[in-house]
């Protein structure tokens, strides 16, 4: 493993909010010592958003022909009849897209989104935690892999990139996804942020002082290969006016924290850092209770979800031909409602996937008649799609990973259609 990774991987960096006025002044005179270079070249962008919590497909894009799924949830079952209050809306005669998600409306008649239905994890687990683990170390079958999915992928993207940037988490901590042993970052604030060790319990009192510490234990030899590309790196960021960025005309943030996500992965993109992999997440989608139908709890999640992507995918204008955007979530809800008004731990679920090369204006996977017979335990939607289906045909056609094996060991699926072929 060459020095690089090894200096950014123990030291574990991650950048994000504390309040603290920026950049040690080391860090400063070290990115000072010598001009910024253009060392950054336009790069395919993939961003990655979790929706912890496990999202109710069935509502989000649900079966509006099936009489089953109407009989199951008699306070909850949304009609695509023009006649209804709000009604859905209609995508292809049998789905119809949650009303509070109209802004994915014309990404899919444009054919730049795409739907896979019945998607979820073959391991049978309603634990939000061990359901979340599996899905993010991309082995649904090994509770004990070291390493998260998007870490390995950042390592068979087949080059070395002289910035910390390649892989960005905009969350306060790092997530599962970027477990391993290649470099990546954990950003919750790009205008305010101070340097740490990952795991460092002290937090913002020893921030700056842990990782001069570290610097100063550092061999020379190690700092000329590794340190003065990762601090001209940090000299962009922090030199950047990140605080009056303005979007482009049309790209409408909601103030919420995917949304203030979202943005901050755009000015990432739009600065040339040498982004590569993103990551965001909302959470909120456990929606035992009064789950809602056009107005509650559901409804204001997915208007959030889909308005955030939408605006960030207009904010993207002049760079949509490199970014692909794909949602994920642990699992689905029941079929049937529960009696308080809510749904409970299931297992099929939707995705959502954005881009050009995407085969859009398609709901894909399989969604069968939602009688009690057709029910994986006589309950939920079906898991007819593996997960790592979805993320192996994304990452490898995008970002052109060539080696699947290594990105899903466990995995010997096929592709399922989603991205355009190309030559």
């Amino acid at each position: 493993m060459n020095s690089r990774r090894v200096f950014l991987r123990n030291g574990a960096l991650a950048l994000f909010a504390m309040g603290l006025g920026g950049v040690p002044t080391f860090i400063s005179r070290a990115a000072d010592s010598r001009k910024l270079r253009s060392l950054y070249k336009k790069n395919k962008i993939l961003i990655c958003i979790f929706q912890r919590g496990a999202m109710d497909g069935l509502m989000a894009v649900t079966p509006f022909e099936d009489q089953y799924l109407r009989k199951a949830r008699p306070t909850l079952f949304m009609s695509a009849a023009k006649s209804a209050n709000k009604p859905l809306i209609d995508l292809d005669g049998r789905f119809g897209l949650h009303p509070s998600m109209s802004a994915f409306e014309n990404l899919f008649k444009e054919k730049r989104l795409a739907i896979v239905h019945g998607v979820g994890s073959p391991n049978t687990t309603r634990s939000h935690f061990d359901a979340q683990d599996y899905m993010e170390s991309g082995t649904p079958f090994s509770k004990g892999t070291p390493s998260g999915w998007l870490n390995r992928a950042v390592g068979l993207l087949g080059h070395e990139v002289p910035t910390p940037f390649q892989a960005v988490s905009l969350t306060t901590s790092l997530p599962r996804s970027f477990y391993g042993d290649n470099a990546a970052l954990a950003i919750s604030n790009l205008s305010d942020f101070t340097v740490q060790l990952r795991g460092n319990p002290m937090g913002a009192n020893t921030a700056a002082k842990s990782f001069e510490e570290l610097y100063d234990q550092t061999s020379s030899d190690l700092l000329n290969k590794t340190g003065k590309e990762s601090f001209e790196a940090m000299k962009i960021l922090k030199t950047a006016d990140v605080k009056n960025y303005k979007p482009v005309a049309g790209a409408v943030y909601p103030m919420s924290p995917l949304g203030n996500s979202l943005k901050q992965i755009a000015q990432l993109v739009k600065m040339d850092v040498g982004l590569e992999i993103a990551f965001a997440e909302c959470g909120g989608w456990d929606t035992h209770y009064n789950q809602g139908t056009e107005i509650g709890t559901f409804s204001r999640n997915v208007s959030d979800l889909s308005n955030a992507i939408a605006a960030f995918w207009t904010d993207m204008a002049q760079y949509q031909d490199d970014v692909e955007i794909m949602t994920m979530t642990e699992f689905g809800r029941t079929v049937h409602q529960n009696g308080s008004n809510g749904t409970d731990h299931g297992r099929g679920s939707c995705m959502f996937i954005v881009g050009n090369d995407i085969n859009g204006g398609i709901v894909h996977g399989k969604v069968p008649e939602l009688s009690i017979e057709n029910l994986e335990d006589r309950r939920d939607l079906p898991v007819t799609t593996d997960f790592r289906a979805v993320f192996n045909e994304v990452a490898t056609a995008h970002l052109k990973i060539k080696d699947s094996g290594k990105l899903f060991p466990e995995w010997k699926g096929s592709s399922i259609g989603l991205v355009k072929k190309t030559g």
